[in-house]
């Protein structure tokens, strides 16, 4: 059915791109100057449609020294070139023409300076953390930096983040906080100072060129450093500094203009997902994210396919829903590193199915105050299903002979396989304006280990009401990917069963309040007291206590007393943080974080270990400060 549902999908698509449809306003703009050389570097992005125009509307003997000057504003042809092409009146200056003195001296040639970047006339308004496209891409709507011989452009950009960061307790080490109760940290709170350097991030952004005026190819693929580290035998000893790059974004993109109004896309690669991604918080710590503290977001490959409509008025209103079918991931843990690398995720991957994915994003203008961008509210859902598998060879001896006294079949005789599902709503809103900014997202579902909530647990075994015979691990069994363990034991009657799998359901929130203090305090545009933008943020996450409990009860069962599957007994997280940034110019920011971490346990069972002995809550003061630079 998932499949024949994708195709479907796929022939709605090609419908829409292949039928004729009006041509929109953006594309009549593009062909409304009559001079084919002007109209050939429209379509190839060096000049703007606008430009175009510009140029027509000069008298026909100015029209061409006009565009020559145009040229050689934007770089295309030199001074040298200008002066050889342009006549020479076009090339004296005003001053000269008006001057009666005699010429004495040979005069040098008039060095024509880059334009300098023009001065704002307002602070604009902060904007939120946008991760997904809404409005479709234009065709040659890229300002490109670099030109291929094959017609393709390219925009580059990219960022870097130095910080200095000081934890008041750091158990496992990262320089990025956890939550808390994962490891003992011994007879202190495990305190850290680092400096880090890893957060670097590069991408560029494509257009190809298309002869249709309605049909937009785009494209993006992005790398950073924020992956694991190198372990060779010339880096071993240095790996602390030699971070390895790695993919965050790699998608192309198709929009088509199907009227004045409405548009259709469809998106191919490893883009954010459409569930849980559309806002993020304002954060100076950028490696997790708030990872395990209620952020929810995720990238993932994926086919995506939405249909967007402007209902346009003094609102703007804009509606697009979006459905994609993504690959499923768990995030589960392998207790053979090795396997995990050579073979990827197959918990997902083996319920032989996609995920389906989907969001419905409503936007209008808020305020109408300059420098403000558009308000947005967005409903997202996820599906999934994870499948595990146990070989016969891996089935507990007790067991693996076993013979149901019903039916007389060896139940357990060909291995076993089990299934779960997955499933996740969030609710998401933004909300910009001249005052603030205020963004806001709320979510529940089950086993969100692969969106970094939930307190980063999948699934438990439900062993109510069996027992294991002989005891001990003799009833459990690896699963062919050796991130999982099914348990086998006998009911009340003596029949034996495999114990259900189930989810661990999450829930939990963010709130994250910007203020343009510089807005707010009148400061002079062109300033240097432009930039002091200030954050607020909380987030909040918690796993059902019942379902942390039952992990306990499976931990138990499996005879790994004082543990759970996952290491403990936590089951809510929250975080508080304070960010101030000021922003130098356009390509250099500074930060300032100050943040407080907190894990609590479930209660009612064996209290986790923190500082060497039992506790109830785990906390981390973390400070991180530094400058971004971008480009």
């Amino acid at each position: 059915m998932a499949r024949r549902g994708t195709a479907l999908i796929f022939v709605f698509i090609m419908i829409f791109a292949l039928s004729g449809a009006q041509q929109p306003a953006w594309a009549a703009d593009a062909a409304a100057t009559a001079d084919p050389l002007v109209q050939l570097l429209i379509n190839k992005g060096v000049l703007t449609a606008e430009e175009g125009k510009a140029i027509a509307q000069a008298p026909l003997a100015a029209q061409h020294d006009k565009l020559l000057a145009l040229l050689r504003d934007k770089g295309v042809i030199s001074s040298d070139e200008f002066s050889a092409l342009a006549p020479a009146s076009a090339q004296v200056s005003s001053s000269l023409i008006a001057s009666t003195s005699p010429m004495v001296a040979p005069v040098e040639p008039t060095k024509v300076e880059a334009p300098k970047p023009e001065a704002p006339k307002f602070i604009p308004a902060i904007a939120p953390v946008r991760a997904l496209q809404l409005e479709p891409a234009k065709p040659n709507g890229l300002i490109p930096d670099i030109k291929l011989g094959s017609g393709a452009r390219l925009k580059l950009y990219g960022m870097f983040k130095a910080s200095v960061i000081h934890d008041s307790s750091s158990p496992l080490g990262t320089d990025m906080p956890l939550p808390g109760f994962f490891t003992d940290t011994g007879p202190g709170a495990g305190a850290e100072f680092r400096a880090k350097a890893r957060s670097a991030r590069a991408g560029a952004n494509f257009e190809w060129p298309d002869m249709s005026p309605r049909l937009a190819l785009t494209g993006r693929i992005e790398v950073d450093f924020e992956g694991d580290y190198t372990r060779v035998l010339n880096r071993n000893i240095s790996s602390i500094r030699s971070s390895q790059p790695s993919i965050r974004l790699a998608w192309v993109r198709l929009d088509r203009a199907i009227g004045e109004k409405s548009s259709v896309f469809a998106l191919f690669g490893q883009d954010w997902t459409p569930f849980g991604s559309s806002t993020l918080p304002n954060l100076f710590e950028t490696t997790g994210l708030g990872l395990g503290f209620g952020t929810l977001y995720e990238r993932a490959p994926q086919a995506r396919f939405g249909y967007g409509y402007n209902f346009g008025g003094d609102y703007q209103v804009r509606v697009q829903p979006e459905i994609a079918i993504v690959l499923p991931a768990y995030g589960n843990t392998p207790t053979d590193l090795g396997g995990q690398l050579g073979m990827g995720e197959r918990q997902g991957a083996d319920s032989g199915r996609p995920e389906i994915q989907g969001r419905v994003v409503t936007q209008w203008q808020l305020d109408h105050a300059k420098g403000v961008v558009p308000a947005q509210f967005i409903v997202s859902f996820v599906q999934g299903e994870r499948h595990v598998m146990v070989r016969a060879q891996d089935v507990p001896k007790a067991f693996s002979t076993y013979v149901d006294p019903v039916t007389g079949l060896e139940p357990f005789q060909n291995g076993v396989g089990l299934s779960s599902n997955r499933w996740g709503v969030s609710t998401e809103v933004q909300l910009p304006t001249r005052w603030f900014t205020l963004t806001a997202k709320a979510f529940t579902g089950a086993d969100l280990r692969f969106y970094f909530v939930g307190e980063l647990y999948s699934n438990f075994n439900d062993v109510a009401g069996l027992t294991c015979p002989t005891g001990g691990t003799t009833c459990n069994a690896s699963s062919i990917d050796g991130s999982s363990t099914l348990v086998f034991g006998y009911d009340a009657n003596g029949l034996a069963h495999v114990a259900p799998q189930r989810p661990v359901r999450a829930k939990g929130f963010f709130v994250n309040l910007g203020l343009p203090l510089s807005r707010l305090a009148n400061a002079e545009p062109s300033g240097r007291n432009a930039g002091w933008t200030f954050y607020l943020h909380y987030s909040f996450d918690e796993a059902v206590a019942r379902d942390v409990r039952k992990l306990f009860d499976a931990a138990t069962y499996q005879g790994t007393t004082g543990s759970t599957l996952w290491g403990n007994t936590r089951n809510k997280s929250d975080l508080a943080a304070a960010t101030l940034y000021y922003k130098l110019n356009n390509l250099v920011s500074f930060g300032l974080e100050e943040s407080y971490y907190r894990t609590r346990a479930t209660g009612g069972l064996p209290d986790p270990m923190w500082m060497g002995k039992e506790a109830t809550a785990w906390h981390d003061l973390r400070f991180e400060s530094g400058p971004i630079f971008t480009f």
